[in-house]
């Protein structure tokens, strides 16, 4: 069994996704709302997967909010699941990375889990096969990684602890991979996945959403419900794609 760290942060405008409130036609409330589906399908991924889901979060100093980001985040959760079945706990560290690492490694040399998978809710369309192909992948590779557009990473499992210093800088993809293989370690790779931080990504979900449900595949649900409720158009041109109201 796969532990399963959801990196979150209390859905609060102007403290989540603030990079697409400030590209696209979103407002902050709505890329809080945004943010809040994306959680919740994280979280539900993880469960459904048979995973130990832990929401990892940090302090209400860190992100700037003017409350408790526990209960924030549980109160979240609580839309999907049972909050008192789920572990929470604050995260340790400075930068990105070295939340991750701090994180990896006490669960896995401290508590002596079998493996560990990283996650945020960023991560759209991640879902409970992308664990369960983690973890049978994590049976002969110690280390698993997923890719996002622009070698970018969606998901990374460890069986075994890198040197997680700087360990996403750009390109995360290259990154984690040399820094495993710098360990003597193997490393697989899971399919590529949409990772929301820019206009682009956001338009390309929506996108990819739409259609799969016109086709009848399976979406995440909240995302797919959050993007039936807004009134964001995408049109295509020699530049890409433009979301549009």
């Amino acid at each position: 069994m796969t532990t399963v760290a959801v990196l979150a942060d209390p859905p609060q405008p102007g403290g989540v996704l603030s990079s697409l409130a400030a590209s696209t036609p979103l407002s902050e409330a709505e890329a809080a709302e945004l943010y809040e589906a994306l959680l919740k399908d994280s979280v539900l991924a993880v469960d459904r997967s048979g995973g130990e889901l832990l929401v990892n979060y940090r302090s209400a100093g860190d992100v700037g909010y003017d409350g408790d980001p526990e209960a924030a985040l549980r109160a979240v959760v609580s839309d999907v699941l049972d909050p008192d079945a789920v572990r929470f706990e604050p995260q340790v560290g400075g930068p990105f990375a070295s939340r991750v690492g701090n994180t990896a490694t006490h669960l896995l040399e401290t508590e002596g889990v079998g493996s560990v998978g990283i996650v945020r809710p960023e991560a759209a369309r991640f879902a409970r096969t992308d664990i369960d192909s983690a973890a049978m992948k994590l049976r002969s590779t110690p280390v698993v990684v997923g890719p996002a557009h622009g070698g970018r990473v969606c998901y990374a499992a460890f069986r075994e602890p890198i040197d997680y210093a700087d360990c996403y800088a750009p390109p995360a993809l290259g990154t984690l991979t040399d820094r495993a293989l710098e360990a003597g370690l193997d490393v697989g790779l899971l399919e590529s996945k949409p990772y929301l931080e820019t206009a682009a990504d956001l338009a390309g979900a929506i996108v990819s959403v739409r259609a799969r449900r016109r086709a009848e595949a399976i979406v995440p649900p909240y995302l797919a419900a959050w993007i039936e409720r807004s009134d964001l158009a995408v049109s295509g041109g020699d530049g890409g794609l433009t979301l549009q109201r």
